[in-house]
């Protein structure tokens, strides 16, 4: 009679595990959502970094689709379009959102992130208004528009954040969806690193984002948030006679301003 009890411990044991398993992300929600963006990415094994950095570096790591880890030389740690699917592997310091899907922002960030920084107005009174500066980095924000689910205009639904540390501007712009007018470049300043998507469909269309780094004129850009190589390939296909290209083996990359390229660069880090 020893054995049926033996399991039935076994299966009260068991059960509340089974019951964990079952929380996990909703299927129709990650399907609601651009592709490739599914829970499973949040696994990716990234290098973890300690500063080490000189004055005017900054660390970069492309985490996957719009999230990048920014390292300052003080340790200050900033993770773009911070999301519930792909993080950086630590818990950054300042994290900045956008709206358009919750592959762009939180709904259960960590609660020691200093600074969130929603590139919206979550009360939906006007645009988002950013300016902060934490250790020795500065964070600003553009908002710009996005297409509503409904086919319309959602005013001032994304945001473009710059992040300033030392003299080296670099600005992400987030979930782009349409060209960038005079008002928007004299906000943004000097870029000297521009991360920005190609996917060409659910943000701004490749062409059109050609022109808006023409306008920018940074020199490194960094293209993200595309679902394949395919997808890149076509945008690069593209450049082609612009912008030199170089395709990097390490998804880490240091910047300062004095180790800039002499002309506009294209620098592609694995990931998408």
């Amino acid at each position: 009679m020893a054995r049926p009890t033996i399991w039935a411990a076994i299966l009260r044991l068991c059960l509340p595990l089974l019951g964990l398993v079952a929380l996990g992300p909703s299927p129709s929600r990650a399907q609601s959502e651009e592709p490739g963006c599914r829970p499973e990415m949040a696994s990716l094994r990234l290098p973890i970094h300690r500063a080490n950095l000189a004055k005017g570096e900054a660390r970069l790591t492309f985490v996957g689709h719009a999230t990048f880890l920014i390292e300052t030389p003080g340790g200050v740690k900033v993770a773009t379009d911070y999301n519930d699917y792909v993080r950086p592997p630590v818990t950054p310091d300042i994290a900045t959102m956008n709206k358009a899907h919750s592959t762009h922002n939180s709904s259960r960030p960590d609660p020691a992130i200093k600074q969130l920084l929603p590139g919206w107005d979550p009360t939906g009174k006007g645009a988002a208004k950013h300016d902060v500066t934490l250790g020795d980095v500065r964070v600003r924000n553009v908002p710009t528009n996005i297409r509503s689910y409904s086919g319309g205009t959602d005013y001032d639904g994304n945001s473009m954040f710059v992040f300033e540390i030392g003299d080296l501007c670099i600005a992400h712009l987030g979930h782009l969806h349409h060209p960038l007018e005079p008002g928007h470049l004299r906000a943004l300043g000097r870029v000297d690193v521009v991360l920005f998507p190609v996917d060409g469909s659910y943000t701004l269309d490749q062409e059109g984002m050609l022109e808006v780094l023409k306008a920018i004129q940074a020199r490194v850009m960094i293209p993200m948030h595309f679902f394949g190589g395919s997808t890149l390939n076509r945008f690069l296909s593209r450049t082609e006679g612009l912008w030199p290209v170089e395709r990097r083996d390490s998804p880490v990359i240091t910047l300062s301003k004095a180790t800039l390229p002499a002309t506009p660069t294209m620098i592609v880090l694995p990931g998408h």
